[in-house]
């Protein structure tokens, strides 16, 4: 069990830094361009299991990433970790396999900016 889950400030949607904020309802809408923007141009993503490396990486991986499944996600909590992380948790629901899931998305920030940003359950 990570114990980053049970550390750090309970926060709410509307207290998200303003790039997770609009990150997640563009990833969802498939908005690459919005999403796209809340990143950090050496950012790295880790979805599963592979690593995206810089914005060409990570706009790829938003056109392309669960496009064979559809899903709607909601939010369920985040909690703040320092500064510069935030641990946000997503209801998953859609045709994959187990048609359910709860998902870590685990940022990390520099100022306004997404650097680094691991989906993980």
């Amino acid at each position: 069990m990570d114990m980053k889950q049970h550390h750090g400030t309970a926060v709410s949607w509307d207290e998200l830094p303003a790039a997770i904020a609009a990150y997640l309802p563009a990833h969802q809408a498939h908005d690459a361009e919005t999403a796209i923007r809340a990143f950090a141009a050496n950012a790295e993503v880790t979805d599963e299991g592979r690593t995206y490396r810089g914005l060409d990486e990570i706009r790829t991986w938003l056109l392309n990433g669960g496009s064979e499944y559809t899903y709607t996600t909601d939010f369920v909590s985040a909690h703040r970790i320092g500064d510069t992380h935030v641990d946000v948790v997503q209801h998953l629901e859609g045709n994959f396999p187990g048609g359910s899931a709860d998902l870590h998305y685990r940022f990390d920030l520099d100022g306004a900016v997404i650097t680094r940003l691991v989906i993980a359950p």
